[in-house]
C-alpha cells in the first residue's frame, strides 16, 4: 500500500490497479471513501482504461481483426503498474504495453496516473503516452466510490448531488442484459440542478450523462452541509452509480462511454473515443475537494 499525508489529508492507493483506496481526514479521521465490501462491490476507485463500461459481446474490431476487451478495460485488476515516482505531495504510478496486452490492444502505449496532493484537494492525472508508429484510440476515466452517509446518524436519503449549473441534460438508459447504452432517456435531475439520492435510484444500473453543463458537483448532507466536490473540467461524459440499497455513491467521470446498442464494434468509430497521434502524449485531470469543516 503507498500511502501520501499533508496537513489535512491522508489517502492510501493500491498497488494492484493503482487504486485509490482511502481518503481520510489527519486530525479526526474521518473516512470519505467506501470501504468495498466486498458482499456488496469490492471495489474503491477503480481506473478505466482503454475503454469504459461494456463493449458489445466484450469484443470490438481494429484493422479488420477481432478483440477481447473486458468491462472497463484492463487496468483495474492489473499487477504490472508499477510506482515510478514519489515526491512529498504525489505518487506517479506507470502501465506500459506488453505482449499480454497487445492481444487485447494493439497499441504501444504508456499510462501514467498520478496522485497529488493539495491542500483539501487530490487532483488525479491520467497520461496517455502513444509510443506507437500509428495513431491510438483509447477512452478513460475514473470509478471513484464515496461513503454515504458520512455520518452514524444519517441516512442515505439524507444526501443529494448538487450541480454548480442548472441542467435539462437526461439520463440515457442502459440495456440492463447487456450492458449496452440505448437511445432511450429519462428525466433525473429533482430539482434543476440536484439530484436526490434513495435507495432505489440505481436500480437501472447507472446515471449516463453526455450533456451536463456543469463540470463540478457536490456532494451535500442535510444535516452536515457539503461534504466533498468532484471537478472534472476534462471530461465530457459523467456517471453516477451505487449498487441499490448500498452506503456509497460513486461519482464517475468519463472519456468515453459504453458501447450503444447499434454499435458497429469498429474502435475508430465509437462514440467518444480519443484519437491520440503518433508522438503525442493526452492528458486529463479530475479533482476531489474534502469541504474543510470535516477535517477538523
Amino acid at each position: 500500500m503507498f500511502q501520501l499525508t499533508n496537513n489535512v489529508l491522508k489517502i492510501s492507493v493500491k498497488p494492484k490497479g493503482a487504486e485509490l483506496c482511502e481518503i481520510a481526514s489527519v486530525q479526526n479521521d474521518n473516512q470519505f471513501m467506501w470501504h468495498a465490501d466486498p458482499d456488496i462491490w469490492g471495489s474503491y476507485s477503480p481506473n478505466l482504461f482503454p475503454i469504459i463500461g461494456s463493449m458489445k459481446n466484450d469484443q470490438y474490431t481494429f484493422k479488420g481483426q477481432t478483440y477481447h476487451m473486458p468491462k472497463h478495460g484492463f487496468v483495474r485488476h492489473n499487477d504490472d503498474i508499477k510506482l515510478v515516482n514519489q515526491t512529498k505531495n504525489s505518487l506517479t504510478f506507470s502501465l506500459i504495453y506488453n505482449d499480454d496486452l497487445l492481444k487485447l490492444f494493439p497499441f504501444k502505449f504508456e499510462l501514467l496516473i498520478t496522485y497529488s496532493l493539495n491542500n483539501n484537494a487530490l487532483d488525479i492525472k491520467h497520461t496517455v503516452k502513444n509510443l506507437d508508429d500509428k495513431a491510438i484510440y483509447f477512452s478513460i476515466g475514473g470509478h471513484p466510490a464515496f461513503k454515504c452517509p458520512v455520518y452514524k446518524n444519517e441516512n442515505y436519503t439524507d444526501y443529494s448531488l448538487v450541480f454548480e449549473h442548472e441542467e435539462t441534460a437526461q439520463t440515457y438508459l442502459l440495456n440492463m442484459d447487456n450492458g449496452l447504452v440505448t437511445n432511450q432517456t429519462k428525466p433525473a435531475f429533482d430539482t434543476k440542478n440536484s439530484i436526490n439520492l434513495r435507495p432505489d435510484l440505481f436500480n437501472e444500473d447507472a446515471l449516463i450523462f453526455k450533456d451536463l453543463q456543469s463540470r463540478k458537483v457536490a456532494l451535500i448532507s442535510k444535516t452536515h452541509g457539503e461534504i466533498l466536490n468532484v471537478t472534472y473540467n476534462d471530461f465530457n461524459y459523467l456517471g453516477i452509480w451505487a449498487k441499490p440499497n448500498a452506503p456509497y455513491v460513486c461519482i464517475e467521470p468519463w472519456l468515453g462511454i459504453a458501447d450503444a446498442e447499434n454499435t458497429s464494434q469498429k474502435l475508430t468509430e465509437k462514440e467518444g473515443i480519443i484519437k491520440l497521434p503518433i508522438n503525442e502524449t493526452f492528458n486529463a485531470t479530475y479533482s476531489i475537494q474534502i469541504h474543510e469543516q470535516h477535517l477538523g
